[in-house]
């Protein structure tokens, strides 16, 4: 979502004559995130999202796009590829993969109250319904491998205290079975700016390129840490609740997953504390880059082990 690959109007308007959706408009980088280069383009037929791929590779890249097109047509606000004239979703622009999407109204919310959490817990067992009947399927490439991976290169940059936590949890997480969890394909990054309020409701849910295939609590987990929880990383427990009671309405919580909640908490912290060390320590230049700060995510996770198991319960 990054302007790492810049993209004159010029370049854009020879490309489009490879879609149907008019003439160039205009042509606007997207400032936000750290993976991927994105532009609002506005052509003669309407708005749209460019995204060009900066890591994502051609062949892994129909896995994310037929998602998103399929959970658009089973009644989930995601954006909607668009097909070239060769009926394609993917194409190469400026020498990377890259697709154009719908552009989904509506603006993110900083502060979410509880009857947003809730919809937003809705939406999300919503999705994971929707995805069970799409059959490809994508290891979680920030999952587990990946910590243990790059744990070697973060931790040179930690004082003693962030290094032990880090070390620790990895542990943890290796030794945490997950036996029996309900898999399918998840959002992965189901954050509160990567989901549209308008009017009041959910109006879209953007940014799936983090996608894959992994436990359906590890995307509650993940969820709940940025949806549920102050500026501090404390767990607001009741917003936590009304977002679990909301999922749980639309798909019920096993008993398996109810055992695993709270070290799956500590995982959906740990990936984005790993990640965000990553990106800060280890970044890669570009346009309009933002690394987030990585302590946010320390917080959480430490909060969730000093609290071990008192944590809001899965309904089920």
């Amino acid at each position: 979502m990054s302007v790492f690959t810049t993209v004159t109007p010029e370049q854009l308007s020879a490309w489009l004559k490879h879609y149907s959706i008019g003439s160039l408009i205009d042509l606007e980088g997207i400032a936000a995130g750290i993976e991927n280069t994105n532009y609002f383009v506005t052509t003669s037929q309407g708005r749209y999202v460019l995204t060009l791929f900066e890591k994502l590779k051609p062949h892994e890249l129909p896995f994310y796009l037929n998602l998103q097109d399929h959970l658009a047509r089973n009644g989930v606000p995601s954006p909607k590829p668009v097909r070239n004239r060769a009926g394609d979703f993917l194409g190469e622009l400026s020498g990377k993969p890259a697709a154009l999407v719908s552009f989904l109204p509506g603006t993110d919310v900083a502060a979410p109250a509880a009857g947003q959490c809730a919809q937003a817990g809705a939406m999300l067992a919503g999705i994971h319904v929707a995805g069970a009947s799409y059959a490809p399927r994508m290891d979680n490439p920030r999952g587990l491998k990946w910590w243990t991976t790059v744990m070697p290169e973060i931790v040179p940059f930690l004082g003693a205290g962030d290094a032990a936590l880090l070390e620790a949890e990895v542990r943890f997480q290796s030794q945490c079975a997950y036996r029996g969890i309900p898999l399918g394909a998840i959002h992965a990054d189901y954050f509160r700016d990567n989901v549209l309020f308008q009017n009041g409701r959910i109006s879209g849910v953007i940014d799936f390129y983090f996608a894959c295939t992994d436990s359906l609590l590890y995307d509650v987990a993940i969820a709940v840490n940025d949806w549920c929880v102050t500026g501090s990383g404390a767990l607001d427990s009741e917003r936590a609740a009304t977002l679990l009671e909301a999922y749980g309405r639309v798909r019920a919580f096993t008993a398996v997953e109810r055992d695993a909640w709270p070290a799956m908490l500590r995982a959906g912290a740990l990936r984005f504390w790993v990640s965000r060390l990553h990106d800060f320590y280890l970044p890669r230049p570009g346009e309009l880059t933002h690394a987030k700060d990585p302590g946010h995510f320390r917080n959480i996770l430490a909060a969730h082990v000093a609290r071990g198991g008192g944590l809001p319960r899965l309904t089920l």
